[in-house]
C-alpha cells in the first residue's frame, strides 16, 4: 500500500488514484459483444451466456414464484428477522424523501403552478451474485422502488456458479422482503442487456439500478435504457486527523478491500501516528482475515496519504469524489459542511460504512470512479418522473401576454405569440 506525503505523490501515483475507470473502459468492446447477442437472439444468448460465465445449464430464465416462497423455509430465521430489521430501516429512510404527488403554487394572481410526480413502470435491479450471496443489495434497489410505488419490479441475479441454476435462497429472501414482483436467474452484462432489450422472458424496463463489477457497470454505461449512474468496484476515503482511532480506520480500510482486488481505500490525514498505526494495523489484519487474497490485491491499489491541513485532505476529497466518506476528526461537523463530492458520508467514529452498507437505512448504491461529483445515489427520485404543470386563467394570461407575444414576436415564432391573442380577440388583441 502506497504511503507518504501528498506533495510527494508522483503523477503517475496522483492519476492511479483519480482516474478510475481504466477498467471500464478496457472491457467495453467485449461487453458491446453481448449486448448485440443478446438484443439479437434473446433467450437464446442469455441461456448460452451462463453457461459460458457462470458454467450453469439453465432449465429456466425466471424463478418460479413457489421456488421464492420456499426459500423462507430454507433461510435461518434470525437472519431472516435482521433481513427484516434492515428492511424497515430503509423503508422509513426511503419513505422521508417522497414528495407530494402534487404540488401546487399561486405564483402571482391567476397562475397556479406545480409539480406532478409519477412512478415509472417498470424497474430492473440488478443484484451481484454468483459465487456469493447480497441480499442487501436487493433490499437496497428494491425497497426505494416500491416505496416510490412502481407497479412492477423486476430483479436479475446470476445463478450459484457452477451449480443447478438456482439463486441463493437469501438473495431471493431479501428480494420477497423487499417486495419485487419477478426474478430472473440470469447476471453479467448479458442480464443488463436482457432488461434494456427485453427477450421472450425479460421484459424491457425503463430504468435500471444496482452495483455490480466492471462488466455490469460497462453494460449499464452502453446500453440506451436509462440506468442509475456507473456503480462500479467499491472504494472509500477516510479523513482523519490526531484524535481518531488507527484500529477503526484499518479496520474500515480492510472491509472496504475485501470487495473486490479492483475496489480502493485511501485515508488522508494530518498525523503521522494515525498513518503509522493504521498501516501496521492493516498489514496484521489483512494476513489474517478470510478474504486475505482479495484484500492483499486491493490494497495494492490504495494509499495512505499525510496531508498538512484538515482544509488539504477536504480538498482532495472534493476532487477525488469517492463512493464513501469517512469524517474521523474533531471538528466533524464543519468538515462535513466543507465536503461537496460525496456518494455517502460517514461522520464519527462509530459511523462505518458497514452501517449503511446493511442497517441504518441509507443506500448503499452509490456513484463510484468519481461519478459522485455530478450523481446522487440511489433514492426514490430515481424511480419517479416530474411534470410541470400550469393552471392558468384568463386574468392571470392577461398579466402575462404581452410578454409572452414580445418575446415570441423577437424569436420569429409568430404563431407562439397567435396563440395567445387569440385568446383576446374579443378584448380587441393585446394592449398598446
Amino acid at each position: 500500500m502506497l504511503k507518504k506525503h501528498h506533495a510527494q505523490l508522483t503523477d503517475a501515483e496522483l492519476m492511479s488514484l483519480l482516474n478510475r475507470e481504466s477498467e471500464i473502459t478496457d472491457v467495453k468492446p467485449a461487453v458491446s459483444k453481448i449486448l448485440e447477442d443478446v438484443a439479437a437472439r434473446g433467450d437464446v444468448a442469455l441461456i448460452e451466456c451462463t453457461k459460458r460465465f457462470d458454467s450453469v445449464s439453465l432449465s429456466a430464465i425466471e424463478v418460479a414464484a413457489d421456488a421464492i416462497s420456499a426459500t423462507f423455509d430454507i433461510v435461518d430465521p434470525e437472519i431472516l428477522w435482521h433481513l427484516e430489521t434492515a428492511a424497515d430501516n430503509i423503508r422509513r429512510f426511503h419513505e422521508s424523501q417522497l414528495e407530494a404527488d402534487l404540488l401546487l403554487s399561486e405564483i402571482a394572481p391567476g397562475i397556479v403552478l406545480g409539480q406532478k410526480t409519477t412512478p415509472l413502470d417498470c424497474i430492473g435491479a440488478y443484484v451481484p451474485g454468483g459465487t456469493a450471496s447480497y441480499p442487501s443489495t436487493a433490499l437496497m434497489t428494491i425497497i426505494p422502488a416500491k416505496v416510490a410505488s412502481v407497479p412492477e419490479v423486476v430483479m436479475c441475479t446470476p445463478p450459484i456458479s457452477g451449480g443447478d441454476g438456482g439463486v441463493h435462497p437469501l438473495t431471493l429472501a431479501a428480494a420477497s422482503i423487499a417486495g419485487v414482483d419477478r426474478v430472473f436467474c440470469v447476471g453479467g452484462a448479458q442480464a443488463i442487456a436482457a432488461m434494456a432489450y427485453g427477450t421472450e422472458t425479460v421484459p424491457a424496463v425503463d430504468r435500471i439500478v444496482g452495483p455490480g463489477n466492471v462488466y455490469v457497470t460497462a453494460a449499464k454505461m452502453l446500453v440506451p435504457t436509462r440506468i442509475d449512474f456507473p456503480a462500479g468496484p467499491s472504494e472509500v476515503l477516510i479523513i482523519a486527523d490526531e484524535t481518531a482511532h488507527p484500529d477503526f480506520i484499518a479496520a474500515d480500510m480492510v472491509a472496504q478491500a475485501e470487495h473486490d482486488p479492483n475496489a480502493i481505500a485511501v485515508l488522508a490525514t494530518t498525523s503521522d501516528a494515525v498513518a503509522d498505526g493504521t498501516l501496521e494495523l492493516i498489514e496484521s489484519r489483512a494476513a489474517d482475515a478470510l478474504r486475505s487474497e482479495i484484500i492483499q490485491k486491493s490494497l495494492e491499489r490504495g494509499a495512505i496519504l499525510i496531508f498538512d491541513s484538515i482544509d488539504e485532505c477536504v480538498e482532495f476529497s472534493n476532487t477525488f469524489a469517492p463512493e464513501h466518506l469517512e469524517i474521523m476528526v474533531k471538528d466533524s461537523l464543519n468538515v462535513l459542511n466543507s465536503v461537496y463530492n460525496a456518494g455517502s458520508i460517514f461522520v464519527g467514529d462509530y459511523a462505518p460504512v458497514s452501517a449503511g452498507d446493511y442497517a441504518s437505512g441509507t443506500n448503499h448504491v452509490l456513484p463510484t470512479a468519481g461519478h459522485a461529483w455530478t450523481y446522487s445515489g440511489l433514492n426514490v427520485g430515481y424511480f419517479t418522473k416530474k411534470s410541470s404543470v400550469q393552471i392558468i386563467s384568463k386574468d392571470g394570461l392577461s398579466e402575462i401576454r404581452d410578454t409572452i407575444v414580445a418575446i415570441a414576436s423577437e424569436e420569429g415564432l409568430d404563431a407562439h405569440a397567435d396563440a395567445v391573442k387569440a385568446r383576446f380577440k374579443d378584448a380587441g388583441g393585446i394592449r398598446d
